[in-house]
């Protein structure tokens, strides 16, 4: 059994390679801006009931951590630590979700671990 090409890519020649090269070319050049411009967003999520609030940017660089005064207790240190870990967890989930999502939109689905 031999494999077979989709109809449109058969009998195209050099002209539909150089196409697919151009294709691909552009692929690369979007999927570069997209991952300079996610990179730049700042993503915001909070945790433990609103007790903390963290901001980071896309490339993961953690902006800022705001603590309700309600945790500040020397008598629960370790619920503040618990809390400042889930959130840090939280914005990166949150940040690789997103980032994938667009990237599936450049890309239409393709998984490009070359160009990511």
């Amino acid at each position: 059994m031999k494999a077979r090409l989709p109809e449109a890519y058969q009998n195209k020649g050099a002209g539909s390679m150089n196409g697919m090269i151009k294709q691909a070319q552009k692929m690369q050049e979007d999927v570069k801006a997209l991952r300079e411009e996610l990179n730049k967003r700042e993503y915001e999520v909070t945790a433990g009931g609103g007790l903390i609030k963290l901001s980071m940017t896309g490339d993961k660089t953690l902006k800022s951590v705001k603590l309700d005064p309600d945790i500040v207790s020397k008598d629960e240190i370790e619920d503040l630590e618990d809390v400042i870990v889930a959130g840090v967890n939280a914005i990166i989930a949150k940040i690789d979700e997103e980032c994938a999502a667009e990237m599936e939109k450049v890309t239409g689905g393709m998984n490009l671990p070359a160009m990511m």
